[in-house]
C-alpha cells in the first residue's frame, strides 16, 4: 500500500479503514514505512514534509484513508501559581527548544506538557512549578518553521 497524500482532519472524505498510531516525534514525515494497528505495512510518499495530529488521515493511491493517531507518551504535566508564572516556565521551556503542548483547562487554569525529562522536570521545579508524570497523547506546538502554514492546493479553515 502507498500513501500518496495527507488531509488536516479528514474532511469528510469517509470513514477510514486502519489507523497508525505515532508518536508526536514520528509524525512529521514525506517518505516512510509505517505499520498500520491491522499489522500491514504502508509506505508513506508524499511530495513535501508535513506535520500530521491526530484525527489527519492519509489518503491511498485507491482512495482509502488510514487515520493518524497519536501515541501515549510518558510526559511531564507542568502547572504554575498564575498564568503569568505559566508564562516564564513557557520562556524556559522554549529556551531549551523543548517541544510543548499547552492547555487551558476547564477550571481556567493553564497546563503545560512536555516531554519526560528528569533534569528538566527538576529545573522547572525550581523555578515554582508543579511537575507531575502523565502518560498520554502529545501534540506539542509546532514550530514556526514546521511546515504548518504550508498550501497545497485546498483550503483548511483552521489555518491562518
Amino acid at each position: 500500500m502507498r500513501a500518496v497524500d495527507h488531509d488536516h482532519r479528514g474532511h469528510g472524505r469517509g470513514t477510514p479503514f486502519d489507523a497508525v498510531v505515532l508518536a508526536h516525534d514520528e509524525r512529521t514525515l514525506r517518505r516512510r514505512l509505517l505499520t498500520l494497528r491491522s499489522g500491514a505495512e504502508l509506505l508513506v510518499d508524499l511530495p513535501a514534509t508535513v506535520a500530521l495530529q491526530t484525527g489527519d488521515v492519509l489518503v491511498l493511491e485507491d482512495g482509502r484513508l488510514v487515520e493518524i493517531i497519536a501515541a501515549e507518551e510518558a510526559l511531564h504535566a507542568v502547572k504554575g501559581r498564575d498564568a503569568r508564572h505559566v508564562m516564564e516556565l513557557c520562556w524556559h521551556i522554549g529556551n531549551r527548544h523543548l517541544p510543548c503542548q499547552i492547555i487551558h483547562e476547564e477550571d481556567g487554569n493553564w497546563l503545560v506538557l512536555i516531554g519526560r525529562d528528569p533534569v528538566i522536570g527538576t529545573m522547572l521545579e525550581g523555578l515554582g512549578a508543579t511537575v507531575s508524570e502523565v502518560f498520554g497523547p502529545f501534540s506539542p506546538i509546532r514550530g514556526a518553521y514546521s511546515g504548518e502554514g504550508h498550501a497545497h492546493g485546498h483550503h483548511h479553515p483552521h489555518h491562518g
